[in-house]
């Protein structure tokens, strides 16, 4: 960190799902875990890339928002999420909230447009990026919605002093960039990161890991020839156990 910089502190904030949520989630975790069981024994690990990556992949959606599987069910994250901004805004402060999926970026900007909060978003499919940076730095929006792909280096978003991540990047590196789009030259205010996690699902199992397997999250978003080198039988089996609380 800059010596010019004001402090960072990161919360962590561990969501329960419950009721219709994490039914969801264990119905598609069984299926899934039965299924990568069933391709690996058939296959062997290196052949079942894909069914890995597709299980994790709808399990974090879940986590996320039902709304991402073709299930009208309510979000806890989502509702975390909302009483966040709700508190952040009353204190006065600027909002970026980081997800790694447009579509949730979406389903944000629909519950904010029902709320009149002010915001704006920046995905890869943005057509003009300045225009909404241009807004948010200058006071026009409250909230800066933003996805992976777009969030990149060269963006300076120093009006904001609260970063939210609605779900967690397995790339560490990948998130302090974007946690950085705030904490950098110019920022004079303490800015707080909010990490928000599903409690005892495959967030929180995956972080787990990253501890002790440092190429494993970027195996896992490549998706690429890495990934079932990262994981092992027992890592995957991991992964896919059932809720942890």
């Amino acid at each position: 960190m800059a010596p010019e910089l004001p402090p960072k502190t990161t919360l962590v904030r561990a969501i329960e799902l419950d009721g219709p949520q994490r039914e969801l989630y264990e119905s598609i975790r069984a299926a899934a875990h039965a299924d990568v069981r069933k391709v690996i024994k058939e296959r062997g690990l290196a052949r079942s890339t894909i069914q890995v990556l597709d299980a994790l992949l709808k399990l974090r959606q879940v986590c996320c928002d039902p709304r991402l599987v073709g299930d009208n069910g309510r979000s806890a994250k989502l509702d975390a999420l909302m009483a966040l901004v709700d508190d952040s805004l009353a204190g006065g402060h600027k909002i970026l909230v980081f997800s790694q999926f447009a579509r949730m970026l979406a389903l944000i900007s629909e519950a904010m447009l029902a709320k009149g909060i002010r915001h704006v978003t920046l995905t890869g499919a943005t057509p003009d990026r300045q225009r909404p940076i241009d807004a948010f730095q200058q006071g026009k929006a409250d909230v800066f919605l933003i996805s992976l792909k777009a969030g990149g280096a060269g963006i300076n978003l120093t009006q904001a002093d609260t970063v939210v991540h609605y779900d967690p990047w397995w790339n560490p590196a990948a998130q302090a960039q974007a946690t950085d789009r705030a904490h950098r030259i110019g920022q004079d205010k303490p800015v707080f990161v909010h990490d928000l996690i599903a409690a005892g699902s495959v967030e929180e199992r995956m972080l787990g890991l990253q501890r002790h397997k440092r190429r494993l999250s970027e195996a896992v978003l490549d998706g690429g020839a890495g990934a079932t080198g990262a994981l092992s039988e027992r890592d995957i089996d991991d992964l896919l156990a059932p809720l942890a609380y």
